[in-house]
């Protein structure tokens, strides 16, 4: 059965779709059978894998608001054991639609069962909000890995995230952990990036990943092509960032 983690904040830019898109990858050529699903209706990730969000007939949106089976969403990525279930701009409205359809906090948890065992990890990228998406995305999984950019402003929203989690383990999912905080967008030229790892590192000790994801503008092309940063640019210093992620996640995974 599949480990579910999903990748939440709600400061949008902190590179949540970067690391939900290449840890997926990395994860992949490790041999893990991976799922991305994407629930934020700005749909990047699925951009990022070279699949038009306008083009698509079903989404996401049609197994989590309608009765379309999870399995017939799924599709393959040019990333050999990375599939994704795409997003589509229709799950804007979601967030309204949920609110009366019964369980509506499990909808996500309760689709994916369908789909678990033919995975190792599923990975589940969420829109920068803590509304009722992100919600479905903390009730279905075991644990949160959760990206911060090396600067003060995102760090000052992390007690808000963490307060939303906190509140779903007390009425949706009592097991839920926090995987780890994955520091990105590190910048070696200034103070302040070096500053802002030290603090967070401080007050979360252990739960930080080692492994931090610098600035690269290999990073940032990457998407336009519809590649991961393992096809498009693996020497850079944001391949070689993203592998000692993955590399340091699937110890801790005992992998």
């Amino acid at each position: 059965m599949a480990r579910i983690y999903t990748l939440a904040n709600q400061k949008g830019g902190v590179g949540k779709t970067t690391t939900a898109v290449n840890l997926g990858a990395y994860l992949a050529q490790a041999g893990k059978r991976v799922l991305l699903v994407d629930v934020d209706p700005q749909a990047n990730a699925t951009s990022s894998l070279g699949i038009d969000k306008n083009a698509l007939e079903h989404s996401i949106y049609d197994a989590l608001i309608g009765s379309e089976p999870l399995s017939q969403l799924i599709r393959l990525t040019n990333c050999l054991g990375l599939d994704l279930v795409p997003s589509a701009p229709a799950l804007a409205g979601a967030e309204v639609e949920l609110i009366d359809l019964p369980k509506r906090e499990l909808r996500l948890k309760q689709i994916l069962h369908e789909v678990e065992p033919r995975y190792d990890f599923v990975l589940i990228d969420t829109p920068p909000s803590l509304g009722m998406l992100t919600v479905n995305a903390l009730a279905a999984a075991h644990g949160v890995l959760i990206p911060v950019q090396c600067e003060y402003l995102p760090l000052e929203g992390l007690s808000q995230l963490l307060q939303t989690i906190d509140l779903v383990r007390q009425s949706l999912n009592p097991n839920l952990i926090i995987r780890g905080l994955i520091l990105t967008m590190y910048d070696t030229r200034t103070n302040l990036s070096r500053q802002v790892v030290e603090e967070i590192r401080q007050h979360f000790g252990n739960a930080v990943f080692r492994a931090i994801i610098p600035r690269n503008i290999k990073l940032s092309e990457a998407p336009s092509y519809g590649e991961t940063i393992l096809t498009y640019a693996p020497s850079s210093s944001g391949g070689q960032a993203y592998a000692a992620l993955c590399e340091e996640f699937l110890q801790g995974e005992g992998a």
